[in-house]
């Protein structure tokens, strides 16, 4: 047993040189670094032929793109296999009825298909599938090489923003802030409606779209879902959500992700971001949110007979419990926020901040509510599963990027945002040199236009669908969504591309001045 203590450490260093090797990164991605080189030595300029090149080079990518695929196809059938895991569960609850052993009433059969139809499951369900065909394919060395590549920090911060903005002290503070906004429309269902989808959003710049979000799911989800709006008000008020959120993260340079992969590259200062991008923004934001109330405000008539005005002061009486939260409990609770903001980029700093604020939390108990860690995490592991599968799609991503005039980028990027996430899209974008200011212009204007059309469009949006799913019935529909968020994603369009913008478009090189001869 004296042996241990010496053995242990002597095991641990005789492995490490083994462990590094594995984690170095795979022969199959230093390869398609050398693609472009390879291309241009070939004369292949054409998107067909160079994609066609590097299938043929790697075939292991093209696998893994079908894998891809597939996820996002399996996405689409959630709905219908969540239906029937119900269905499944029933007749087994039915036949084990009066059956006094409690345990049988757990249906395997109803679990797991339950489990397949979970929206936030179902890519990290075929990153076990990727990791088998690239184990099959390249070796076990391979497979630790790429997941110890794969940054995680994104997933890692949305799990503990979404946990903080969605505390009891956060929610309180927010819903004041935009009660008085509200409280212009006497806080009618209406008025809470416009509030929630316009400031929100907006406040996403400053606080994260992931904070922006999980705070607007939880208030919309208070102030209207609880309300049985009818389905296509549901899945219209989710579709613009999601939009608004996407786009409303762009008046600063460190909120939204696709801004953050591109924004110390091309040089994108908050003022730049303001001034070019954010303008149109929030008039996409306005313009967005006044069409579907214009076309929905019968609905929210007829929703404000639902929320009585019990004291007569003409004001919505809304009921929830409403002790009041000491100050300096809010106080901490965004303290918290604003670190876990400022050290987005750092996991160590962010986690070791959250663990301090559970102390907190658990010492100002009687001020909470239950923190419920489900949802965040989640939307963790879906967020996780995605970027293991989006760090395998440049190869076919990033020959249509660098092949686009402006026009074509613009539609090409919000088309590709709707089938991966949209950071990912302006981050290879940022990888190709000599993109013009049009082109930079474009390709991320295009990726926060098309954030709203699918929940895999933008890392917020599985924060938005995990808190509002229930209001859905057996689960929110890919294709109503993505009807629902069309509009929308259609005026922002307008905006980014049809307002002006000279110095968006000005020459990286000016002509320079030549002086007149005398």
């Amino acid at each position: 047993m004296r042996l241990l203590p010496r053995l242990i450490p002597a095991l641990a260093l005789s492995t490490a040189p083994a462990l590094a090797a594995e984690a170095e990164k795979p022969a199959f991605l230093v390869k398609a670094e050398a693609f472009p080189a390879q291309e241009a030595a070939r004369g292949l300029t054409g998107i067909g032929e160079r994609i066609a090149f590097r299938a043929h080079e790697e075939p292991f990518l093209v696998v893994a793109t079908v894998i891809f695929v597939l996820a996002i196809l399996h996405t689409f059938l959630a709905v219908p296999i969540t239906k029937y895991a119900h269905r499944v569960q029933h007749d087994h609850d039915e036949k084990v009825k009066d059956d006094p052993d409690h345990l049988k009433r757990v249906s395997f059969k109803g679990t797991v298909l339950h489990f397949l139809g979970e929206v936030e499951a179902i890519f990290g369900i075929w990153v076990l599938v990727l990791l088998a065909a690239m184990t099959w394919m390249k070796g076990a060395a391979a497979v630790t090489g790429y997941m110890m590549g794969v940054n995680f920090t994104e997933p890692l911060f949305v799990v503990i923003i979404m946990a903080l903005a969605s505390t009891r002290p956060v929610l309180r503070f927010a819903e004041s802030c935009l009660r008085l906004f509200a409280r212009l429309g006497k806080e009618t269902p209406a008025a809470w409606w416009l509030s929630i989808l316009v400031i929100a959003p907006i406040l996403g710049s400053f606080i994260t779209e992931p904070g922006a979000m999980t705070i607007a799911a939880m208030l919309l989800g208070r102030k209207f879902y609880r309300l049985k709006p009818r389905p296509l008000f549901a899945y219209g008020t989710l579709g613009l959500l999601f939009v608004n959120i996407s786009v409303g993260g762009v008046l600063t340079n460190f909120a939204a992700p696709p801004v953050l992969m591109v924004a110390q590259k091309w040089n994108l200062s908050t003022a730049h971001m303001l001034t070019h991008y954010g303008d149109k923004a929030v008039v996409a934001i306005l313009l967005s949110t006044a069409a579907y109330f214009a076309f929905f405000r019968n609905d929210l008539k007829a929703m404000a007979a639902q929320v009585p005005d019990t004291d007569g002061d003409g004001i919505s009486d809304w009921t929830q419990r409403n002790t009041p939260v000491p100050l300096f409990v809010t106080i901490t609770h965004l303290l918290f926020m604003l670190a876990t903001v400022v050290f987005a980029h750092y996991p160590p700093m962010f986690i070791g901040g959250f663990l301090f604020f559970i102390a907190f939390s658990k010492a100002t108990q009687h001020h909470q509510n239950p923190i419920s860690l489900k949802g965040p995490i989640l939307v963790g592991f879906f967020l996780g599963g995605l970027v293991i599968h989006g760090g395998l799609q440049g190869w076919w991503l990033q020959p249509i990027i660098s092949s686009l005039g402006e026009w074509p980028l613009f539609a090409g990027s919000t088309i590709l945002t709707s089938f991966n996430d949209n950071a990912a899209i302006t981050f290879l974008a940022s990888q190709v040199e000599g993109l013009t200011p049009a082109l930079k212009y474009a390709v991320l204007a295009g990726a926060v236009t098309g954030g709203g059309l699918t929940v895999i469009a933008n890392a917020p949006n599985p924060a938005g669908q995990a808190l509002l799913a229930r209001y859905f019935g057996d689960g929110v529909s890919p294709l109503k969504l993505l009807a629902a968020a069309l509009v929308p994603t259609i005026i922002v369009a307008m905006c980014f591309m049809l307002i002006p913008d000279k110095s968006a478009h000005a020459s990286e090189n000016p002509p320079a001045v030549v002086l007149p001869e005398h």
